[in-house]
């Protein structure tokens, strides 16, 4: 599960602390019992001190190598923050990117996310399923 936090005009980026190493939404796993919703603001907070409202669902991601760690699906909500930003648990550091300067590179299929993203922003139309 992934969340895209809209904050002060931009979008919360963190980087990881652990392998793969680099820039990422943030994000994590979901724990036994709990809900995706409540992982999502969990997950938030954990890892840039903010706490999230959920605003959207963008799409659930699943391919299979989109996670060289092993086989993930994340589901991708689109949050605003508030609060303090500060890099916590799995965050080497956090930062607030425009949506309108280029992103660093990212792990995962992080990329592509944004670029689903950025696209929503502008059309409000979901992704369409990718074979």
């Amino acid at each position: 599960m992934d969340i895209i936090i809209e904050y002060r005009g931009g979008i919360v980026l963190i980087e990881r602390n652990n392998a793969p190493l680099g820039w990422a939404i943030p994000g994590g796993f979901v724990d036994y019992g709990e809900s995706l919703e409540h992982a999502a603001r969990r997950e938030a907070k954990e890892e840039t001190n903010l706490d999230v409202e959920l605003k959207s669902l963008l799409y659930c991601y699943s391919s299979p190598d989109r996670d060289p760690r092993q086989h993930t699906v994340s589901t991708v909500y689109i949050a605003t923050g508030k609060g303090e930003l500060v890099a916590q648990d799995d965050a080497k550091s956090v930062r607030i990117f425009s949506i309108k300067e280029k992103f660093p590179p990212l792990v995962f299929d992080h990329a592509l996310i944004l670029q689903d993203y950025l696209k929503f922003r502008k059309t409000k139309k979901i992704p369409q399923p990718r074979s």
